[in-house]
């Protein structure tokens, strides 16, 4: 049958905070019985934005992560409760039961994304549920995703063959996949937040003035690989984006015709913006 999923776009997200804002005005003094007890007003974010920088100045990328319950298929939080205080409904949802689950802490330890929040007045754990109250009073999306007013959240009711097509023609990855839990949540342009770049600006100097190189071809080498190539934009700035961080010595060539090449040597720890480059 079809089931609930969620797909998020970093590349769309601009931290303005609508899905938290709607989560909390949803849930905040309200009771929905079945679903979820009042959120407390302070301490508790069901929708988290994480954040990201990558580079230095004057090349600085920032990405922002929107992180709730990922409705996994194999859900820690399901193992480690008692008495049946969480389920997953047929259409994908993860429910914490507001009753059920009374007192059991351990939830909030269970969920490798810390996405299980502990309300210390109610002593009850809590977490974003899809709006499942909503969806099934006929709403069409949940509310964080009908606020979102760069599109960069949508929700998905697709068997779970379909959704598989979706995400590889996509490229859609979900988060922490070594966890093994089986997310319903995935990302587009993920890579934004978990990998890293190597990028830099070439430049000439003539007749004491300094002008930018475009069209100047580099090449990135991992060993005795070109793993990659870019040419130079208008402003001779170029970058290699999607690699792995922490993954060693790397090495930048650059060639542009009139000029002598040059060729910089990286240990890649975190992104790398390098200083201008002049031929």
């Amino acid at each position: 049958m079809s089931k609930w999923n969620l797909i998020i776009d970093l590349e769309n997200c601009t931290n303005c905070n609508m899905c938290v804002l709607a989560c909390q005005d949803e849930h905040v003094d309200n009771t929905f019985p079945g679903y979820a007890e009042e959120m407390p007003k302070h301490g508790a974010r069901w929708i988290e934005i994480m954040r990201k920088e990558r580079g230095q100045a004057p090349m600085i990328d920032v990405a922002y992560l929107p992180v709730m319950c990922q409705h996994c298929d194999d859900a820690p939080c399901i193992k480690a409760a008692e008495n049946g205080a969480v389920s997953k409904r047929a259409d994908g949802i993860v429910i914490i039961d507001p009753e059920k689950a009374k007192g059991q802490k351990q939830l909030v330890e269970s969920c490798p994304y810390n996405a299980i929040w502990w309300n210390e007045d109610l002593q009850l754990p809590q977490h974003w549920i899809f709006d499942a109250h909503l969806l099934d009073d006929g709403w069409k999306q949940p509310r964080a995703v009908s606020v979102c007013a760069t599109e960069a959240i949508a929700a998905k009711k697709l068997d779970d063959g379909d959704m598989a097509k979706l995400a590889e023609a996509e490229g859609l990855e979900v988060l922490n996949p070594e966890f093994g839990t089986r997310p319903r949540v995935y990302y587009k342009n993920l890579y934004r937040y978990n990998k890293c770049f190597i990028g830099g600006s070439v430049a000439v100097t003539k007749d004491g003035t300094s002008d930018c190189v475009q069209g100047a071809s580099v090449k990135l080498s991992q060993g005795s690989d070109v793993i990659a190539e870019a040419t130079t934009d208008v402003f001779g700035d170029f970058k290699f984006d999607m690699l792995d961080e922490n993954s060693g010595a790397y090495k930048v060539k650059i060639s542009a015709d009139g000029h002598a090449s040059k060729s910089v040597d990286i240990e890649l720890g975190d992104s790398v913006t390098l200083e201008d480059i002049y031929l």
